[in-house]
């Protein structure tokens, strides 16, 4: 909070400047930046969830900025994870050499490395934090997560007229209800931070329950699976605090490294999908030429964003492969003609980084999976961190792209809120 206390000499009062060079003006807090951030983030997220990467931009900015005028030095980046994180985007930056689109490789690997790098910094900022100032920016990101919640449930049980409204609609046309999969993912996403809030523990436990089936009421099967899997990540870090945060890194790092190996097989012997959900017979498809193409380039991987650009991704299945996946039925006929091999990303994070960043890319992500789930076990609030890991982890995997700007501006917000939940003083 800012503060002015400008000095009783009567003289200087006449002398320019002299309130100023007298006064003890101190600026805001890095926390109250993030608070809000993480305030606006989810009501922004539902009207819109493009809108998530400039506010956690602005959040983030704020964060580092505040650290330096209040301190007086950067919170440069640093720790295992950091330079795993940093090693990552250097490598993709390198991968550009190869990639179908050199110049869009180059791009992304800078614009997202050093979104990332920012978001690091501002952990390490909000680690320093006092605890008042912690406080206030979990009571922020809790308000914002109600009214968040509140108007996804309003905006989905009325058929959208809330965003139907602000788009000026009259008519909301059914299709916008995939709008509110990335808000529920978000907010998903940060919906740990309830359980550590300023508030009545009555008030946490109802506000984690309700939250947690609006969520599971609303559109999008991944927010759901990820709800779930952080709640169960939650109670597993509360029972085992030092090893829990940890078994969920440890977890989430052999999904990266042997997701290739263990899904390629599966695929390969074809799993009947007839009768399923369009979106997840379409991802076996997905997921089975991604395959096909890490075969091609096992080791170094086709470069950074190659995944929009790859060779055959505009492509429709092949009638084998839809024999294979018992997808000849006159229901799959009613959407397998518009469905592209490969369109724009994977929707699983292990295959995208192994299709596009080879073997090298993935060792750093694994590393960097396991050195967050260390980092969760050794804060104030093992059970926040790592269930925000865990749901944050089933989202990348089933989900949208890796590199989705919207999608790292929420995964940065919640990296500097559980930054604001590490222990002063911890490495």
């Amino acid at each position: 909070m800012t503060g002015q206390d400008i000095g009783a000499g009567g003289g200087n009062a006449a002398r320019p400047g002299a309130a100023r060079r007298g006064s003890r003006w101190r600026p805001a807090a890095p926390a109250d930046a993030l608070g809000v951030a993480l305030l606006v983030a989810p009501l922004a997220g539902v009207l819109q969830s493009k809108a998530l990467a400039p506010i956690a931009l602005l959040g983030l900015l704020g964060a580092v900025g505040l650290h330096r005028l209040r301190r007086g030095a950067w919170p440069w980046p640093g720790g295992v994870a950091a330079a795993a994180a940093l090693g990552l985007f250097f490598w993709a930056l390198v991968t550009a050499l190869w990639a179908p689109v050199a110049g869009l490789a180059a791009f992304t690997a800078v614009q997202i490395g050093a979104f990332v790098a920012l978001g690091a910094a501002a952990a390490r900022a909000l680690a320093a934090e006092e605890e008042a100032a912690r406080q206030r920016l979990l009571l922020s990101a809790s308000i914002g997560l109600a009214l968040g919640i509140a108007a996804a449930g309003v905006d989905y049980a009325t058929g959208h007229a809330i965003r139907g409204f602000v788009r000026g609609l009259k008519a909301p046309p059914a299709t916008l209800v995939f709008g509110l999969k990335p808000a529920a993912s978000a907010m998903g996403l940060w919906l740990p931070l309830l359980a550590v809030a300023p508030l009545p523990r009555w008030l946490r436990a109802v506000g984690l329950l309700a939250g947690g089936a609006v969520l599971a009421w609303l559109p999008g099967e991944s927010a759901k699976i990820a709800v779930a899997v952080g709640a169960v990540a939650g109670v597993l870090a509360w029972v085992a605090p030092r090893m829990g945060p940890r078994l969920v890194g440890a977890g989430l790092a052999g999904v990266l490294l042997l997701t290739p190996y263990v899904l390629g097989p599966v695929l390969a012997h074809g799993i009947p999908a007839a009768g399923w959900p369009p979106s997840a017979a379409h991802r076996l498809l997905i997921w089975d030429f991604v395959g096909t193409r890490i075969a091609e380039k096992p080791l170094l991987g086709w470069g950074m964003e190659a995944s929009r650009n790859i060779p055959g991704h505009r492509d429709s299945a092949p009638p084998e492969v839809l024999e294979r996946f018992g997808l000849t039925t006159s229901h799959a006929a009613t959407w397998i003609h518009r469905a592209e091999l490969l369109p724009l990303h994977p929707h699983n994070g292990a295959l995208q980084l192994r299709l596009e960043l080879g073997i090298p890319g993935v060792l750093l992500a694994a590393l960097l999976a396991w050195w967050l789930g260390v980092a969760a076990a050794r804060s104030a609030a093992p059970p926040v961190a790592a269930a925000m890991l865990a749901a944050g982890s089933v989202t990348g995997m089933l989900s949208f792209g890796t590199w989705q700007e919207w999608w790292v501006g929420a995964e940065l917000l919640a990296l500097a809120a559980a930054g604001a939940l590490m222990r002063k003083g911890a490495p």
